[in-house]
């Protein structure tokens, strides 16, 4: 995952969180609801990435570099 997709799926999670905060305590209900779907959205997005740049990795890669 790039920097710049690890940046926006974490200003995501983020607003999603503050909005849901903000529903929870001023007690409107849509906001809380939209602000948890965002951060589901986000968590998600963020782990359909991780599993794309694993799979992009050779079998044998485990990201260390080899002593020669």
């Amino acid at each position: 995952m790039s920097i710049f997709g690890k940046a926006k799926a974490k200003a995501e999670e983020l607003l999603g969180r503050a909005e849901q905060v903000y529903g929870e305590s001023h007690g409107d209900a849509a906001a809380t609801v939209a602000g948890e779907s965002h951060v589901i959205e986000a968590e998600e997005e963020q782990l359909e990435r991780s599993e794309h740049d694993r799979d992009r990795r050779h079998p044998d890669d485990d990201g260390l570099a080899g002593a020669r």
